[in-house]
């Protein structure tokens, strides 16, 4: 990426003539990270948790090569910065960076021009419009994003697309449980009824490739109590069982003495 420090922004050419929004000057380096406003509802904030908190379990608990945003500024053009034209997805994934770099936003000059592999949109009556137009042709054609999808509350829509050769978004068909295949991610995405954070609702949840339920850390300690619960309930009925039989191998010797003695 060519950057040049001697341009004023507000005469640089025409952004169209750029490649992917490449900024020609630097930008601010003190960019706004929050617009002050709270997702629309405990799900759409929760949602998002649940879903980097699985795939950040799913890896370790760490981020060390891949990052997730949650409703964090995704910064890409001049033209943005000046208009405030957008803010950020709900969640984005990027593959194959330094996930452990501290960040207030994302910035496409300093990130080597990287843009999300993922993007997911929770929705609600207020921004289902935009994020099935507006930000969906941004994420299709300026961002190159390949994977997008959008949940509506509750999971009753889970849709989903893909980028093809041809550089468009195409549908994802869901499988018979409803469930959709993130080739980005390497987990499917679908519904999951349960309480998390107190609430119980249906949440979007990460599937394995096998179907089963990815964990989260808290899910995983629960688990691994009751394997343990059942670990040592086992033990237990076997030394019962093993006393009853030494029990009874000592009463039948006992009684063969006794025949014996007679």
């Amino acid at each position: 990426m060519s950057i040049s420090s001697t341009t004023d922004p507000a005469t640089s050419p025409a952004e169209t003539a750029l490649p992917w929004g490449v900024l020609i000057s630097p930008p601010p380096g003190d960019l706004p990270y929050d617009d002050g406003e709270r997702m629309e509802s405990p799900w759409h904030a929760q949602s998002a948790m649940i879903l980097k908190a699985a795939y950040v379990a799913a890896h370790g608990g760490v981020m060390t090569d891949y990052y997730i945003g949650v409703n964090m500024f995704v910064y890409y053009s001049w033209k943005q910065i000046r208009n405030d034209e957008y803010r950020g997805p709900d969640l984005y994934a990027v593959k194959g960076v330094d996930g452990t770099k501290p960040r207030l936003y994302w910035a496409i000059w300093d990130e080597d021009g990287r843009y999300p592999d993922v993007i997911i949109e929770l929705l609600s009556p207020k921004t289902e419009r935009n994020d099935l137009g507006v930000k969906k042709d941004l994420y299709e054609q300026r961002f190159r994003t390949p994977e997008y999808f959008c949940i509506a509350p509750e999971v009753e829509r889970l849709l989903g697309w893909r980028l093809g050769s041809d550089m468009r978004y195409h549908a994802l068909t869901p499988d018979e449980r409803g469930w959709l295949w993130s080739e980005e991610l390497g987990f499917w995405i679908g519904p999951w009824r349960g309480v998390y954070m107190g609430e119980e609702h249906t949440w979007p949840r990460l599937f394995h490739p096998n179907g089963e339920l990815v964990l989260l850390p808290e899910e995983a300690e629960r688990q691994r109590a009751e394997e343990e619960r059942q670990r040592a309930e086992t033990e237990r009925q076997r030394a019962e069982e093993l006393a009853a039989r030494v029990a009874a191998l000592e009463a039948e010797l006992a009684r063969l003495r006794e025949r014996g003695d007679q």
